[in-house]
């Protein structure tokens, strides 16, 4: 069988489309001429059986409701089984138009307003957003860089759980920001906690299909029954194939109650409906887009050593190694500035956007996230554009 050849240093136009991470809403107008690494998709082509099969669609031009074709739910459970070893019991599996919609419900009908619901800051923004604007309590259990690597905090946990008003918990697995890939035995720790004190679990796992040499995805249901009906699993192949703008999401709900619940909401706010695209899309990437998920991936591993290798002589910057997802987070903190300053420094000298440390919490000052997912010719020349920042910032410090 002769290979299909997957040329991610091809360079696309992005400004050929209304693409939200060169848009002028996200580098301002100012910022037109920034690397854009801040909004977290691909610069690459989704893979060549997901465009064929969206082409196939268009073409056949009569565009009306319909249903979700019976190949798209084998092709997920078949996607999960193979990939990941879970075995989903197809009913089990709901609709949702995408995570964020899915963790906003799961809030609204498991926690009741003034609950408080649980994070690992720093962690990603729009997790903090959902609980503020439903009206629950952020609960912070920050996680803990010990020698470069960001871990639990599982203490914390346990006194953040144990109080009665605390009632739910967002977990990201992989890690948004930081890369971690967390392992089971981490993830049996935090579910023995949550259950102990009645909280459910809603574990986002949109990155889960990105991880590293020597780092396996483990989904959270997996790890044991017990956990699996303590949980919610949000999943969505946006980020796997680069097709955030034409897909949607699934949540995996083993709890019957639960379950029974999320599809009369469903029902209540008609977000239930299908897209013919987006069924299309997803369904060819779960058949047929393994072998582009694995050669992106190798690709994307490929960045990250060229990130690691140009940063060896900047003491300025740290980079916290990732085990997975497509987003490095850089530790900047030895530069010395605050984050309005860094921000500044990093456009105006390095000529970057790329998102900024705060805002996934605190914890996230002096730091800034890094979207690795580009051809590698402007990679390259990012990099050469911040050491040639960091050399002068050098010569103009005391």
């Amino acid at each position: 069988m002769v290979k299909e050849p997957f040329d991610f240093d091809e360079v696309i136009n992005r400004r050929a489309v209304p693409a939200l991470k060169v848009h002028p809403m996200v580098l301002g107008a100012d910022g037109m001429d920034l690397f854009a690494a801040g909004v977290a998709d691909m610069d690459f082509r989704a893979p060549r059986p997901v465009q064929d099969a969206i082409t196939a669609r268009a073409v056949h031009g009569v565009f009306g409701y319909e249903t979700v074709p019976d190949e798209l739910l084998p092709a997920l459970l078949g996607w999960l089984r193979n990939r990941h070893d879970w075995a989903v019991d197809p009913d089990h599996i709901l609709r949702a138009p995408n995570v964020l919609n899915a963790l906003a419900m799961a809030a609204n009908l498991f926690t009741d307003p003034g609950d408080g619901i649980i994070i690992q800051p720093p962690v990603f923004f729009d997790f903090e957003d959902i609980i503020a604007e439903n009206d629950r309590r952020l609960v912070v259990n920050p996680l803990v860089l010990s020698n470069g690597r960001y871990e639990m905090d599982f203490a914390n946990l346990e006194a953040s759980a144990a109080k009665p008003d605390v009632k739910m918990m967002f977990l990201c697995n992989p890690h948004n920001p930081v890369g971690r890939v967390w392992t089971k035995t981490e993830l049996a720790r935090l579910g023995a906690i949550c259950r102990k004190h009645g909280v459910v679990v809603v574990s986002d796992e949109i990155h889960g299909d990105i991880t590293f040499s020597g780092h396996r995805y483990t989904p959270f249901a997996s790890i044991s029954e017990a956990d699996a009906l303590n949980s919610l699993t949000c999943l969505s192949p946006a980020k796997s194939f680069n097709i955030a703008a034409c897909c949607s999401a699934f949540t995996v709900v083993p709890d019957a109650a639960r379950r029974a619940a999320f599809k009369a909401e469903n029902s209540r706010l008609t977000v239930n409906k299908n897209n013919a695209f987006a069924s299309a899309a997803m369904q060819a990437a779960y058949l047929e887009g393994g072998p582009w998920l694995d050669a992106v991936n190798a690709y994307i591993e490929g960045n990250l050593a060229l990130v690691r290798d140009r940063l060896a002589d900047s003491p300025e910057v740290t980079l916290i190694e990732p085990e997975g997802t497509f987003l490095l987070w850089l530790d900047f903190n030895g530069l010395g500035f605050d984050p309005a300053n860094l921000t500044d420094f990093l456009r105006s000298k390095a000529g970057w956007a790329i998102t900024r440390g705060l805002a996934f919490g605190p914890s996230g000052a002096g730091f800034g996230r890094l979207n690795i997912a580009c051809p590698r010719t402007h990679l390259d020349r990012a990099m050469d554009s911040l050491i040639t920042a960091l050399k002068t910032h050098r010569k103009t410090t005391p």
